[in-house]
């Protein structure tokens, strides 16, 4: 069981590694850290090698189970900047519960099999596997973030010449692919959906999704990192989480009561993560946006510019976690949402009032 500390930094580009010593002043080292998880001033697109250089200079730092999840794209009010996952199990006796997470990574997806059922198969499995680690029901996860690969022009080449048709022979639409099969292997690995349905979503329907999905593609991986966050009994700190979903990129009302069921529990927002995308129905509430016929700014970057403005506002600063490309997770044209949050400590009281009297 690992309890976890979160810690925030701003970046002032790709490169910056300067929150190490925000790690340090917490008093942690970097064999604590399970994961980093931040955005990045790239196009968020099949170039944006952003992601690789805060990749090749953060993973040199940090043990080899850790992983990267780096989103390219901080259009808007999107402040570029990272979130330190970090395992904390001190014991915090004032709370009887509290936040916990896992990383891993999964076998290299070859090319042949990204955004098809071997894929999705495989981040079923690590997801299972890290929730078995943490000890917690389906119910208590509350985020999966997975960073995977994409497909580039070599690689659809070499399918070529093997006599193997990619899953795309667009690189940019196998950065979708990729997401697709990558949150569908959340959703089974959640059970909330069965084989029968993920195999039909897996070929294009968008009929099934998960609220605790995020899913981002790069070129800057093989594998899958994988992350898993919930909540657990068995961990004794100040964090917790919810998730909930946009139903569309201006859905301000789910983010509002969530924000508001934060404030009912007594807790303060550290952070948000929220996945974006331009409706594929090119409608929103019956009118018709031009998100995905844009030929100067690719859809992602409009949803996560859309939706990042929204997202900073019920924070309070533009320090958000906000990803595009929102394939099954959430509902088509919205968005998942996971709050971690931050509670005081309860009261405490000498005496417990149940239904059989006063107990001590």
């Amino acid at each position: 069981m690992t309890g976890v500390r979160l810690l925030t930094a701003p970046t002032t580009g790709p490169d910056d590694i300067s929150a190490l010593e925000l790690l340090a002043d917490n008093g942690f080292g970097t064999d604590d850290v399970l994961a980093v998880v931040g955005k990045t001033e790239g196009n968020g697109c099949v170039n944006d090698f952003s992601r690789t250089l805060a990749s090749a200079v953060w993973e040199p730092h940090l043990k080899e189970a850790a992983v990267t999840v780096f989103s390219g794209g901080t259009e808007g009010v999107i402040a570029p900047h990272v979130n330190l996952l970090v395992a904390d199990d001190r014991v915090d006796p004032r709370h009887q519960r509290g936040l916990v997470a896992a990383a891993g990574t999964t076998p290299a997806i070859p090319p042949a099999e990204l955004g098809r059922v071997a894929h999705m198969e495989s981040v079923r499995d690590t997801v299972a596997k890290l929730v078995a680690e943490l000890g917690i029901a389906d119910d208590d996860v509350h985020l999966v973030l997975v960073k995977c690969p994409l497909l580039t022009s070599t690689d659809i080449a070499g399918l070529r010449v093997m006599g193997v048709e990619p899953v795309s022979d667009d690189t940019y639409e196998s950065m979708a692919r990729s997401r697709a099969a990558s949150s569908l292997g959340i959703a089974l690995a959640l059970d909330e959906i069965d084989t029968d349905t993920a195999l039909a979503a897996l070929e294009g329907r968008r009929h099934a999704w998960s609220n605790r999905a995020s899913a981002s593609a790069g070129a800057e991986l093989k594998s899958c990192h994988v992350l898993v966050v919930g909540e657990s009994d068995k961990a004794a700190n100040s964090l917790r989480a919810l998730h909930t979903e946009m139903k569309d990129a201006y859905d301000l009302d789910s983010l509002l009561s969530a924000a508001a069921l934060v404030s009912e529990r007594g807790g303060r927002i550290r952070q948000l993560f929220v996945k974006a995308e331009a409706d594929p129905s090119g409608t929103i509430r019956n009118l018709r946006h031009t998100m995905l016929t844009d030929s100067d700014i690719n859809a992602t970057r409009h949803a996560r510019a859309a939706v990042g403005a929204l997202v900073a506002a019920i924070k309070g600063d533009g320090a958000v976690y906000v990803s595009g490309g929102a394939e099954h997770q959430g509902r088509p044209g919205g968005g998942s949402v996971t709050i971690v949050y931050e509670v005081d400590p309860p009261r405490f009281t000498p005496y417990n009032t149940t239904s059989e009297g006063i107990a001590r």
